[in-house]
């Protein structure tokens, strides 16, 4: 797929601005602080996951501002044309259309824009906590199989209504408060399951492509292995029960997808505190090369790959490694310190003070 135009009302830093991208590589050029970021972040929440900086969708309205709006026409694969409009207000829900028609979930954006977002946050994948880790292959099972993307918000539905269960509790249950919490136990018993098992898949599907990633972004061979440590054992529902008394003491869920943990490995030894910090960010950017890769296999779409300032904490020699590792399609980098020799963007676009200038690559 490929974002044809894209117009932005009241997003961030820009007050109205318009642009057309083009195929192949656009560098989008400036210094830090004038919009460079805020323009691509526009492009990845179309996805429907949300800002990749974490922001809650308020802080995406310009000050001052009701609402913000994005308009973009994309291009399928195939050369159709679809038209994403969203509105973001300060108070109140999201309203998103796709070709006009109204649609009730930005999940539902899924199936129009693909993205993978790099960006130098990415190395908290390898030394940050598990949290970062099941987040990063939860949006990867989203968007391999959309029909995957409410496992985790159905997961986490029921674990808030199971844990207020139990903080009321205060350490003892009563009768309807134990029946009560064996439908719970059972709803997180069904989709837990069902998380826990489309996480391993992908995680299989991944592992070829992770070391083949890591040994071109690194350019050097490694041993580099992904590891699912579950929080349980046996069928989830038989887990529950058994941690009942302890989580009735505790008031929380201590066993389930949410406490799972995905391990990266380098030649056998855990990356988050045996690897250099070169290696870890040869690790981060081959974990996005990896997700990207299961994505792209199935055939259905082919990402929108946006680079976010990752070349100024890389080295010249994995600057140009991950360019030649990167694959084909539609790419967008911003840059403040300047492109590496190894790119030569089709298209350049200046930013400064949150004003677009086209200019000749």
């Amino acid at each position: 797929m490929k974002i044809r135009s894209l117009s932005l009302t009241d997003w961030r830093s820009y007050r109205s601005v318009e642009v057309s991208f083009g195929d192949g590589l656009t560098a989008v050029v400036g210094e830090n602080g004038h919009g460079k970021t805020n323009l691509i972040e526009s492009i990845a929440w179309m996805s429907g996951a949300g800002s990749f900086r974490g922001a809650p969708d308020d802080a995406l309205v310009r000050l001052g501002a009701e609402a913000a709006v994005i308009r973009s026409t994309i291009e399928a694969d195939d050369g159709r044309e679809q038209l994403v409009e969203i509105e973001i207000p300060r108070v109140g829900r999201n309203r998103i259309q796709i070709n006009r028609q109204r649609v009730n979930r930005a999940s539902d954006l899924l199936g129009v824009v693909q993205v993978t977002v790099f960006s130098p946050d990415d190395l908290e994948l390898i030394k940050g906590g598990p949290s970062l880790r099941r987040g990063w292959i939860d949006a990867a099972v989203a968007a391999r199989h959309p029909r995957d993307t409410a496992l985790r918000g159905e997961v986490e539905r029921v674990l808030k209504q199971r844990n207020a269960l139990l903080r009321s509790a205060h350490g003892r249950l009563d009768a309807d408060a134990e029946f009560t919490l064996e439908v719970w136990d059972a709803k997180l018993a069904d989709v837990g399951e069902r998380l826990r098992a489309a996480r391993r898949a992908i995680l299989d599907d991944m592992a070829p492509i992770l070391a083949t990633a890591y040994d071109a972004v690194a350019q050097q061979a490694a041993m580099v292995e992904c590891h699912y440590e579950s929080s349980w054992s046996g069928p989830l529902a038989e887990a529950l029960l058994t941690s009942r008394d302890l989580d009735v003491r505790r008031g929380v869920t201590t066993v389930g997808p949410h406490r799972d943990e995905i391990h990266v490995t380098i030649a056998g030894a855990p990356a988050r505190t045996h690897a250099s910090q070169g290696e870890q960010r040869s690790l981060a950017l081959a974990l996005r090369l990896a997700a990207d890769g299961v994505i792209r296999a199935i055939g259905v779409a082919e990402p929108v790959l946006l680079l976010d300032d990752v070349f100024s904490e890389l080295d010249p020699n994995r600057a140009a490694a991950l360019l030649e590792a990167l694959p084909g399609g539609q790419r967008i980098l911003t840059t403040a310190t300047g492109l590496p020799s190894a790119a030569r963007p089709d298209h350049v676009i200046r930013v400064h003070d949150s004003t677009l200038t086209l200019e000749a690559p």
